[in-house]
């Protein structure tokens, strides 16, 4: 009889030992996942019974606010001013599906919360507010990227270099939140249907093409290339590279790479950079070897996801050791120059941009300026930090001498920059294909300005352009108004008496 006392306590005691474990994990380790979660109860009713914290432009714009309805149930809902023009950053607060954006990402902020009680009375019945959050986004140079890009399939981003706030980055296509604030569920079912549904170029509205979508970037990876050179080899800073029209890629392959229209070139980095020379960087590529090349593009940020502020970002790709190791010299050729297994989102191509303008320190980019109380107390200030390092002052400067060349002599010249903005750029077209049938190119331009003082970091991409378009033609003049307007507007001027090439 007393063995089984004993055996039924020790049960208890296991079983009790059992439940205060779970008390513990549940109460203590595990509650500000909990908090957080989007399907806990109390923060779905928050959200129904409660307004939204807003959501603000650098400037102050309103981007998101809550409105009060008739609806008993739905007692608020998200007004979205800009619409299209900042859906993609913003996001949606939506009672079926749910947030997304900057809405999904500082939920726990905006969500009307209970305040620290002041009395008795706050005790027995808790005041709930939301917070408010500040963007680093400046409007009008989101609409300079909106009109500049005209309709066409493509993002662009813009970038402080010296601490990586986002001062832009509209994507097209991109898609109107409205619809998913309705109180009716068809209304948000039929608008959440076409959203996520592929238009002719296959792209979903949904996708942030910017931070998304992955395109070869083409020659705009030069800049890493040459990186790659000052950093690891400097002997080959100042190596000749004999002139040929194309690139033999014997005995690995029977394929040629050749030069952009069929010209030769050339020389050491000093004139190839400048001229985009494809056979001379794709030797490049083959001198200085895997192990060079793969560090340099991962330092860079590539095969690793940005520290971005905003929820579903992807990374860029760059082949492994053991891809190029195995597929030879060739596999070298190609990836020195963007093309093959290379892929980024212009938000990498812009923190290319950034890296080099910034003395070769790249600040992770960020969306938040800060978060304040219903009193405008500060809660939350963002913190800038380095993300990657990937080369040392010196060696930029020489990246940045090169790529103010391309802009005064080389592929850019002809995008007419400014003289006195002082740009230095890098083009890019990278030449899409369906088996050895090329298609189409993917058009690209990176750039930051004043070279000399940089304060703006910029990347286009303008995917499935024709065989004849370049990216000196295609995002060179989107580049050109992004440049031209963020630098007014860092002098305080009005940017429309600025540019007056780029469209009001």
């Amino acid at each position: 009889m007393k063995g089984r006392i004993t055996g039924l306590t020790a049960i208890v005691l296991v079983l009790f030992a059992l439940v205060l474990g779970q008390a513990v994990l549940i109460q203590i380790h595990r509650a500000a996942a909990l908090n957080a979660n989007p399907l806990n109860p109390r923060n779905t009713s928050a959200g129904r019974l409660y307004p939204r914290g807003e959501i603000l432009s650098s400037s102050g714009l309103v981007l998101a606010r809550s409105v009060p309805t008739r609806n008993a149930f739905f007692p608020y809902k998200r007004r979205y001013p800009l619409g299209r023009l900042t859906s993609d950053i913003v996001g949606y607060d939506s009672i079926i599906y749910g947030t997304g954006g900057i809405e999904q990402e500082y939920n726990k902020y905006l969500v009307s919360h209970p305040q620290p009680p002041k009395s008795w009375v706050d005790i027995l019945s808790p005041k709930h507010s939301p917070d408010t959050v500040s963007l680093t986004l400046n409007v009008t140079l989101q609409q300079i990227a909106a009109r500049a890009l005209a309709g066409r399939v493509g993002a662009v981003v813009a970038l402080d270099p010296r601490n990586g706030a986002v001062l832009a980055m509209f994507s097209n296509p991109s898609y109107d939140p409205s619809p998913l604030t309705s109180l009716s569920t068809h209304q948000q079912k039929l608008a959440w249907a076409a959203d996520t549904t592929k238009d002719a170029d296959g792209f979903q509205p949904f996708n942030n093409v910017a931070t998304q979508e992955i395109f070869p970037p083409g020659s705009t990876f030069k800049v890493i290339t040459t990186s790659a050179i000052y950093r690891y080899y400097p002997a080959l800073a100042t190596r000749y590279i004999a002139k040929v029209t194309c690139l033999s890629l014997k005995p690995y392959s029977t394929q040629q790479l050749c030069n952009s229209g069929f010209t030769p070139c050339g020389g050491t980095i000093q004139q190839m950079l400048p001229a985009s020379c494809d056979p001379g960087y794709a030797r490049l590529g083959e001198l200085l070897g895997a192990q060079f090349l793969y560090n340099q593009a991962t330092q860079f940020g590539y095969n690793q996801t940005p520290p971005i502020d905003l929820p579903l970002v992807n990374a860029s790709q760059f082949p492994s050791l053991k891809y190029l190791n195995a597929n030879g010299p060739p596999s070298l050729a190609y990836s020195a120059i963007g093309q093959q297994q290379v892929s980024a989102t212009a938000l990498q191509g812009a923190l290319v941009a950034e890296a080099i303008a910034n003395g070769g320190v790249e600040m992770a980019p960020h969306l938040l300026r800060f978060v304040t109380d219903i009193q405008g107390n500060a809660v939350l200030r963002y913190k800038p930090y380095m993300w990657h390092h990937p080369l040392g002052k010196v060696d930029a400067a020489n990246v940045t001498t090169l790529m103010h060349e391309v802009v005064t002599s080389g592929t850019a010249y002809g995008v007419g920059f400014l003289y006195q903005d002082d740009v230095a750029a890098k083009t890019g077209t990278a030449q899409t294909s369906l088996g050895s049938v090329n298609l189409n190119t993917d058009d690209w331009m990176i750039a930051f300005a004043p070279a000399t003082a940089p304060v703006v970091a910029v990347a286009v991409v303008v995917p499935n352009q024709a065989l004849y378009d370049f990216g000196a033609t295609i995002a060179g003049p989107i580049v050109k108004c992004m440049i031209e307007g963020a630098l007014a507007i860092n002098a305080g001027l009005p940017p429309t008496n600025t540019y007056t090439t780029c469209p009001s």
